[in-house]
């Protein structure tokens, strides 16, 4: 089992302090977070792209090769690569430079991206997202594994006798994993692929992120790659701990209640009741990770998000540490 961190790269206020950082300071502290992954011992850094305020993650491979040339054995990865407003020649040039560049410490998340004005500024409609994933992953698939393409699909123009540059390190294309919430169809394509699946179930209860991980692993063995069970799954979640449990949800709380994505809906208690997301001692996050074997199986990545919703750098590298020595060490011997 892999263990690390993912960032979706957003700037938001300090509801506490009342601070919000500027670009440059977040940029700065994504780096010495991803450095202090691999200090306490876990395996995984990603980060997510965006191409929208409040978010900076615009080039995700020029800040995973500042990572990788400063870490010596962390596997820099995306949360999300967005397959459908990226042309596949290009992610198949960048992560492929990215793949030499670290050494092959490194893969990619794909996803299709759901802010609904981030397609048109790429000449790209959301209205045809999913059928846009399909065709460039079958295009980005090939570049990878042949020298010489000749390709024609509906969202690019053809191509002929195009060789992406430069080739995969040692011949090897970088492992992919296919990311998605909700959509059945994006399972399937993994599946199809004998690719990765990661569920990012932040957001959802485990009755769904069942379903997703079932069809999937149905459909891994369908297609032959082997047996359900050894079918390749990673996890999200959010964590926020201190030794003493009611200590966190103080902490924390006015980060939730005033983040983007959490405020304004269900309460902490609610939404930490019916989603993963885990506020309590290490022991608790201890005993909710191993729970999600249950619904999940056996699985081959865990990522958590540790720097979300204005939670200042400070904190944020405490929680890795609390992270990194009292919780990865008894997750691994589980």
């Amino acid at each position: 089992m892999q263990f690390g961190v993912f960032s979706v790269s957003d700037i938001t206020r300090d509801p506490v302090s009342g601070y919000t950082p500027s670009e440059a300071e977040r940029i700065d502290a994504v780096t010495q977070i991803a450095r202090k992954t691999e200090e306490v011992g876990m395996d995984v850094f990603a980060i997510g792209e965006h191409h929208n305020p409040p978010f900076f993650s615009s080039s995700p491979t020029t800040l995973l090769a500042a990572i990788a040339a400063t870490t010596q054995r962390l596997i820099v990865t995306t949360a999300t690569t967005l397959i459908t407003t990226n042309d596949p020649v290009r992610i198949a040039e960048e992560y492929a430079m990215l793949q030499h560049l670290s050494k092959g410490r490194m893969d990619l998340m794909l996803g299709r991206g759901n802010t609904a004005p981030v397609y048109p500024w790429f000449g790209a409609d959301i209205r045809k997202g999913l059928p846009m994933a399909l065709d460039n992953y079958n295009l980005l698939h090939r570049l990878w594994r042949e020298d010489v393409v000749d390709w024609e699909g509906e969202f690019r123009t053809p191509l002929q006798g195009f060789t992406s540059t430069p080739r995969p390190l040692d011949d090897v294309p970088p492992f992919v994993w296919h990311g998605s919430i909700r959509t059945p169809e994006i399972a399937e394509q993994a599946a199809y692929y004998g690719d990765g699946f990661f569920h990012n179930n932040i957001f959802w209860p485990a009755s769904h992120t069942k379903r997703m991980l079932d069809l999937y692993r149905r459909r891994f063995a369908h297609y032959g790659h082997g047996r359900p069970e050894e079918a390749i799954v990673g996890l999200g979640g959010q964590v926020f701990m201190r030794r003493n449990s009611q200590d966190a949800v103080r902490e924390f709380r006015p980060y939730f209640d005033k983040a983007p994505v959490y405020g304004g809906g269900p309460s902490l208690e609610e939404f930490a009741r019916e989603t993963p997301l885990t506020v309590g001692s290490p022991e608790q996050v201890i005993e909710r990770v191993l729970g999600f074997r249950d619904y999940a199986g056996d699985y081959q990545r865990q990522l958590f998000l540790m720097d979300h919703a204005g939670l200042p750098l400070k904190t944020v590298l405490e929680q890795l540490d609390l992270l990194g020595e009292e919780v990865v060490p008894v997750l691994r011997e589980g």
